[in-house]
């Protein structure tokens, strides 16, 4: 049986690898990757300390699977905004489009 300290220092490197792309990456599509990677940390965790609570249940699964649920309905819709985005302006890097203009 594996440690919930290792589910819990994967879910930490996962987390920080999230993060540092949030800050340092300027391409909207890599901004999704990177917040699809922490909530991807986030799920570990859920899923990981509802197996190993005392009396195991599934609330820690259940909501994983809802924060799923959310993460893709979230990437369809941010994808799209990306394409029309491209569209209109023929690029994506989020420090260009601070200022949208009709």
């Amino acid at each position: 049986m594996i440690p919930l300290l290792d589910y819990v220092a994967v879910s930490i490197i996962l987390f920080s690898i999230g993060i540092y792309g949030l800050v340092t990456k300027g391409n909207a599509l890599r901004l999704f990757f990177a917040v699809e990677i922490v909530v991807n940390a986030a799920n570990l965790n859920l899923v990981a300390f509802s197996r190993y609570l005392s009396p195991p249940n599934l609330e820690g699964q259940t909501f994983a699977l809802f924060s799923i649920a959310l993460a893709a309905a979230e990437a369809a819709v941010g994808l799209s905004i990306v394409m029309v985005t491209f569209r209109l302006n023929k690029d994506v890097d989020v420090f260009k489009l601070r200022k949208l203009k009709n």
